[in-house]
């Protein structure tokens, strides 16, 4: 039954989901995410999460799991799980750290190393498709507005 119709309903206690911006973000998430992860998964045999862990010990080496979830935005959880696998296989080195002996730091490995070059040209390419789809003004305001919206 649609709510809209029901006489009496007050229209703010309803959502028009396909116009709810929450919802669009997630949708438009999910369509970018999945078609990057399905080529994760079949050439690299990554998770989003493996390969987010990766691209920030990239970028980042010798920090640890706190730190790559704190740089991410992801959970704690996520992280630990993530890094166990990438561990197992044999894409991440993990040592204590040379100056607090209780803290471990992650590094990628020499095979992390090899899949995280490989990818990053693919992902970036990707990335050059997406803003292909739009005008050089429109890929500035979608920036400017995912930084407003995910800011503070």
């Amino acid at each position: 039954m649609n709510l809209n119709s029901m006489p009496g309903t007050p229209e703010a206690s309803v959502i028009d989901l396909p116009n709810f911006l929450p919802y669009r973000l997630a949708v438009a998430t999910d369509a970018v995410s999945g078609r990057l992860a399905r080529r994760y998964r079949e050439e690299f045999d990554l998770s989003i999460p493996e390969w987010r862990v990766m691209a920030v010990l990239g970028r980042y080496p010798e920090i640890s799991a706190g730190d790559v979830a704190a740089r991410r935005a992801m959970d704690k959880v996520q992280v630990s799980r993530a890094v166990a696998q990438l561990i197992r296989n044999g894409h991440l080195d993990r040592r204590s750290d040379a100056q607090d002996r209780r803290r471990t730091v992650l590094n990628l490995s020499r095979t992390g190393r090899d899949i995280y070059q490989r990818i990053v040209p693919m992902a970036r390419a990707y990335e050059q498709d997406l803003f292909d789809r739009l005008t050089p003004e429109e890929s500035e305001i979608l920036m400017r507005a995912l930084s407003r919206l995910s800011g503070p």
